[in-house]
């Protein structure tokens, strides 16, 4: 099973593309610049702390739950999720590979020192006492849109260990996937008898690889995701519809078979 970011939208966390598979802001801060440029640092946690409530208050939706109970029932070997948020584990999955990281871990890019996320969201409010910024609007994996003006008021602690930088424990674009992640969900993939993608446009190799794989092996390959994807040539089946009401309806048929 390959997950992406349209099994999250029903709780209210806002996906990146449209159905023809285009971005529906400009793309997100690229690896290179987070690391090299404190002004984006800056600009990339004034919006994520302002956005990490819509995170860590979203709840797993009907898709995030029916994911579990097929898990449960023994008819998901492993769940690849491109999401960040947690909300699988939190519904329930245990065999999950976090393609892409966590959002709810942050780590030191000079020391490594790890952290919880609750923790540098104290450390990010200790720094910014009198702080007050407005969201236009959210977007994808807790970020917020917000004005210029607010983002350069806000201050960014250094790491309490080193003094490095500190990034959240999650993949960005332009930066590779640990090679460790990608072979425990290649590993999946030759493992299984059929791969499932829900939600995803498979626009991003990372995630588009394990289709191909999939197909290499002669794998049947079933789609369930509104508009195109970058596997629909690949695809034994595609599906579009509605992705928790679909995935209940699955759920509630094999448990009755």
């Amino acid at each position: 099973m390959l997950g992406g970011a349209g099994v999250s939208t029903a709780s209210g966390i806002p996906d990146y593309r449209d159905e023809d598979g285009n971005w529906k802001n400009a793309q997100p801060v690229q690896y290179g610049d987070f690391v090299g440029n404190v002004s984006t640092r800056q600009r990339y946690w004034a919006r994520s702390y302002a956005g990490w409530k819509r995170i860590a208050t979203a709840a797993p939706n009907e898709a995030h739950r029916a994911l579990a109970s097929l898990e449960r029932r023994g008819h998901i070997d492993t769940l690849i999720t491109q999401n960040v948020d947690c909300l699988h584990q939190r519904a329930g999955s245990e065999r999950v590979v976090d393609l892409h990281g966590r959002l709810d871990r942050v780590i030191c890019l000079d020391c490594k020192t790890p952290m919880s996320r609750e923790r540098w969201q104290r450390e990010l409010a200790a720094a910014n006492p009198d702080w007050d910024a407005s969201v236009d609007y959210y977007k994808p994996d807790g970020d917020a849109q917000l004005s210029q003006a607010d983002i350069e008021q806000f201050s960014v602690p250094e790491c309490s260990a080193c003094g490095g930088r500190m990034k959240p424990d999650v993949v960005f674009f332009g930066e590779n996937v640990p090679k460790e992640r990608v072979r425990e969900a290649m590993d999946s993939i030759e493992r299984t008898t059929a791969l499932v993608v829900v939600g995803s446009s498979l626009m991003v190799f990372s995630g588009y690889r394990f289709a191909r794989r999939a197909s290499e092996l002669g794998k049947p390959i079933c789609i369930l995701n509104r508009g195109r994807t970058r596997a629909d040539d690949l695809a034994t089946l595609k599906i579009e519809t509605d992705i928790g009401r679909t995935l209940s309806a699955l759920d509630s048929d094999l448990s009755n078979a």
